[in-house]
Formats: structure tokens, sequence, C-alpha cells
């Protein structure tokens, strides 16, 4: 049985340490992305806890009232600045890239990139095989889980068609509510289109 995901990272986030909100513009971007997906049929709406994630999927969902909107912690991303008590911002960037270079580093607090890229590779899986393929799947997440998710499941010469150093460049190339596009067909994923935000640009 296949399925099709949309994986949406969330919306423009205010940068600040914990578990923060989406900004003014960052709504603005989830009105767009809601309205992307207005004629396309959605079985379900499944978003990470963290609150980014729940306001941009609340946009969605908002249009499409009949759907059910589920919260999945195993869409959280693999480390957030505030985790780690007393962390400044430098202290988790640092954090973060050490855990991108070395996919096998387990963080004090939060997932290693493998294990986090598990994660995702396990809710999708789950949903893909019970799930109808009359209508598709939406995932509101992170970033860094969508490239972890990518980069542990596809090989490297497949990503690179997406972009031509994608291992390397990950961490730059999923932008706010862009939307990454998977078929999940009896085990294997097909990308149908990678990190789009054409509907960003749409003028109504």
């Amino acid at each position: 049985m296949s399925a099709t995901f949309f994986l949406v990272r969330h919306a423009i986030k205010e940068r600040a340490i914990g578990d923060v909100s989406i900004t003014p513009k960052g709504k603005e971007q989830a009105q767009m992305t809601a309205h992307y997906f207005h004629n396309v049929s959605i079985g379900m709406i499944v978003t990470s806890p963290l609150r980014r994630a729940k306001e941009t999927a609340s946009f969605i969902a908002a249009l499409k009232s009949e759907i059910p909107l589920k919260e999945d912690g195993r869409l959280r991303e693999r480390a957030n600045w505030g985790d780690l008590a007393g962390q400044t911002f430098e202290e988790f960037v640092a954090l973060w890239d050490r855990c991108t270079q070395n996919p096998e580093y387990i963080p004090p607090v939060g997932d290693s990139a493998k294990q986090a890229g598990a994660r995702l590779a396990s809710l999708l899986s789950e949903l893909g095989d019970h799930h109808s393929s009359e209508s598709s799947i939406v995932v509101v997440t992170h970033g860094g889980l969508i490239t972890d998710f990518m980069v542990h499941t596809f090989p490297e010469s497949e990503l690179n068609n997406w972009h031509p150093d994608f291992v390397a460049a990950q961490s730059e190339l999923i932008s706010e509510c862009s939307i990454t596009k998977l078929i999940y067909d009896r085990g294997q994923y097909r990308i149908e289109g990678f990190a789009s935000t054409e509907h960003l640009n749409a003028r109504s």
C-alpha cells in the first residue's frame, strides 16, 4: 500500500530560548502553506509537540476542520535550545554542528542525528502501512529532523540530485514552511519534491 507524505517545516520562529512561538511573518507563511493544501485531499495532519510546529499545523487544520490534528513526540527536533540548562546559543550551535558532523554522537540532552532520523522513519512507516492511498498525510516538523531522516534513508548519490553537496549543506537546505513530498510504498521511499517554497511566493 502506498502513501503520500508532505513534510512541512514549521514557520519562522522567535529567536529565543525554549519552546517558542512563530513570529508574525511566520503566521503569514503558515497561512500561505495552509492555502497550498486547500485543494489537496488530506487524511491526517500530524505535528511535533513543540509550539512552533503546533502553531504552524493549526493553520492547516483550520482549513481542514474535518481532519484530525494529532501530536507525536517522534516529530520533535533532535535537540532544542533550552533543553540543556544554562546552555548559551553559541554552545547550542556548536552541539548541533557536532551532531550533524558525527551522526552517531549522542548529546547530553536529545538524540543523535541517526536516532532522530530513525524516529521519523518509524512514524512514517507506521502511518504509511495503515493509511489509505486515496488521501495524503501532512507532517509538520523541523528542518533538522527532515534532513536527518533523508540522510539516513536515501543514498547520497540520490540526495545530490536535489543539491550537489547535500550531506555537507544539509543544515541550510530546509527553509521555514518548505514542503518536501515523499511517496511511501511497501517500505520504500521516493522523493517527489524537496524543500519547495513556491507556495510562499504565490499571489492570490
